[in-house]
């Protein structure tokens, strides 16, 4: 089934049945409405297109607002992504899409753009333990020997380095629904998900 494009609004605790707190992150997620549903034979893959939010009209362009019409949506969707189908005979254009969709107790997968952390080292980046730290060492921080020496005299493709951190396209999977607010449009996830505040996600089942 499809799913939801939501944006994060922070996090906070809840407390369960037995008093226990539990931390979680609540998502603003839809109303989205279905804009395109692709099938196997005019597209080559099954999959439907959501738009969610609205952009003003003097900042979409004339593309973006046909084809929001063309689905009988009158004001075009600020983001718009596609969820893969198995069956699109359950959807309609121009059909919204709520958090009734989900259940209490669901588990989803949430993708979304990690924060970006610049540039790090392997410490922080890949959680190397580092080397000794007492003495005042002076490179304590540092990855240590690359290990190659005559053959193959070269670092091999693929370790773990330096580099710039965070900002990519990550997913975290099983995820529990812990309550759902409809009048709100709000889904109350349990533990953190990718993204900084008001960045947008995509949840799936």
């Amino acid at each position: 089934m499809a799913g939801l494009i939501g944006k994060k609004m922070g996090m906070t605790r809840i407390f369960d049945e037995n008093g226990v707190a539990v931390s979680v992150t609540i998502v603003e997620a839809g109303p989205c409405s279905v804009l395109q549903i692709k099938d196997q034979s005019s597209d080559g893959y099954e999959a439907v297109q959501l738009g969610f939010g609205d952009k003003k009209e003097s900042r979409a362009s004339k593309a973006e607002k046909g084809h929001a019409r063309k689905a009988g949506v009158e004001v075009a969707p600020r983001v718009i992504r596609e969820f893969p189908l198995e069956n699109d005979s359950e959807y309609e254009l121009g059909q919204a899409l709520t958090v009734g969709i989900f259940e209490p107790g669901d588990s989803v997968k949430v993708t979304g753009t990690s924060k970006g952390k610049g540039f790090q080292g392997v410490v922080k980046r890949y959680g190397f333990a580092g080397r000794p730290a007492s003495h005042g060492h002076p490179m304590s921080r540092t990855p240590g020997s690359m290990g190659p020496g005559t053959d193959p005299s070269r670092v091999i493709k693929g370790k773990k380095l330096p580099g710039r951190m965070g900002g990519r396209r990550t997913s975290v999977s099983n995820l529990e629904v812990v309550k759902i607010d409809q009048e709100r449009n709000l889904l109350f996830i349990k533990g953190g998900v990718p993204g900084s505040r008001n960045s947008y996600l995509m949840i799936q089942k």
